[in-house]
C-alpha cells in the first residue's frame, strides 16, 4: 500500500491548493495584487480650496476647481465640504502655466490648421486629522487640442484640458498599490 493515496491525505492536497489563491486577497498579496479598496479610509471629506494661477490667462482656474469638484464627488467616496473647518483634508494647488502651440499648419496660406493647449499643474492634498501629506507637490500636466476651422476656440481647449487635468488629480488620490 506504499504508492496509494489515502482519501484523507486526497482531501488534504485539494484543501491546500484552494488556499493558495486566497492569499492574495489583501494588500500586497499573491503576485502584488489586492482587491483592497483603491481610496484611503481616513478621509471622508475634501475642502477644495481655489486654485491658484500663475498663468497670464485668467478665469481658467475657476474651470479646473470646478473640475476637480465634480469629479471627486463623482469618482471617489469623499464628499466635498465648503468650510474648511469641518473637513477632515484639504487639497490645493496651483496653475503654474498654460501653453499653446500649433500642430499643423496650412501649406499654402501658413495659417494654423490645428492647435493645442497645455495645461502645467502642481497639486497637493493634505489630511486634516493627521497631518499627513497624501500628496506632496505632485505635477500634473493636460493637453487638449483645437481647431478654429472646425468652430473651436482657445477657451473650449483649455476648458478640455483643464477636466483632463482634473482626471489626472483625482487619479493620484488614489492610494498605490
Amino acid at each position: 500500500m506504499k504508492g496509494l493515496i489515502t482519501s484523507a491525505g486526497l482531501f488534504a492536497v485539494v484543501a491546500g491548493l484552494c488556499c493558495v489563491p486566497l492569499s492574495g486577497c489583501g494588500r500586497g498579496g499573491f503576485a502584488g495584487y489586492t482587491n483592497d479598496w483603491l481610496h484611503t479610509r481616513n478621509v471622508q471629506s475634501v475642502y477644495v480650496e481655489m486654485f491658484d494661477s500663475r498663468s497670464f490667462r485668467r478665469g481658467h482656474e475657476y474651470v479646473l476647481t470646478d473640475a476637480i469638484c465634480k469629479r471627486i464627488e463623482a469618482q471617489t467616496p469623499y464628499k466635498i465640504v465648503s468650510d474648511r473647518n469641518l473637513a477632515d483634508s484639504v487639497l490645493s494647488g496651483q496653475i503654474t502655466g498654460i501653453g499653446s502651440g500649433v500642430l499643423t499648419m496650412d501649406r499654402e496660406t501658413g495659417k494654423p490648421l490645428e492647435q493645442e493647449v497645455q495645461f502645467y499643474v502642481i497639486v497637493s492634498w493634505k489630511n486634516l486629522k493627521t497631518g499627513e501629506l497624501l500628496i506632496n507637490s505632485e505635477k500634473v500636466t493636460a493637453s487638449a487640442s483645437f481647431s478654429p476651422q472646425l468652430g473651436q476656440d482657445f477657451d473650449y481647449s483649455a476648458a478640455v484640458a483643464a477636466n483632463r487635468a482634473a482626471q489626472r488629480v483625482v487619479e493620484l488620490m488614489e492610494e498605490t498599490w
